[in-house]
């Protein structure tokens, strides 16, 4: 089990982050995550989703059910696809894009964004780097990440940011 602990702007608590993937076959996997509001002392979320990968062409798919404590039970369909820069795919291009509905099908927000990543082995020893730079299409504003092994912070240009901590 993943679990990771997360601090985000809006929020102002700290949430406890838990993730399981369970293996159908070599390419597909049921994923199970959800969230701790430690604020709260009640549970975020809760998602299920089964992700499917094409390695052969750079390209995942998701399906599932999210609940929410606000918006009640949500249906989500994910896709991304990945186009290496360099031949050793430390710089790629990716699209992806993500449609949750509510249980009528009638509401939707979607999330589309188009990003560059680069990845980076042994940046010091025993220490990798990822960083992200990006343009959240439905929204509007560009967005970047940088990760260091267990650390991630991501931030906006309008304002908003999250600190992750993978235990």
């Amino acid at each position: 089990m993943e679990t990771s602990l997360r601090y985000t702007c809006n929020s102002k608590s700290l949430k406890i982050h838990a993730k399981e993937k369970l293996h159908v076959n070599s390419k597909t996997h049921l994923q199970l995550h959800g969230e701790l509001d430690t604020g709260t002392g009640a549970p975020s979320y809760f998602c299920a989703m089964i992700r499917h990968l094409f390695p052969e062409a750079s390209t995942g798919l998701g399906v599932g059910f999210h609940y929410d404590k606000r918006q009640k039970l949500r249906c989500h369909v994910r896709g991304k696809k990945e186009f290496p820069v360099r031949d050793d795919k430390t710089v790629t291009f990716n699209v992806k894009g993500r449609c949750d509905f509510d249980q009528d099908f009638n509401q939707r927000n979607p999330i589309g964004a188009a990003e560059f990543a680069w990845n980076i082995m042994n940046f010091k020893e025993d220490q990798d780097v990822r960083i992200k730079v990006g343009y959240e299409m439905f929204d509007k504003v560009p967005y970047m990440q940088i990760r260091e092994n267990n650390w991630t912070l991501n931030a906006n240009m309008k304002g908003k940011w999250n600190l992750r901590f993978d235990l």
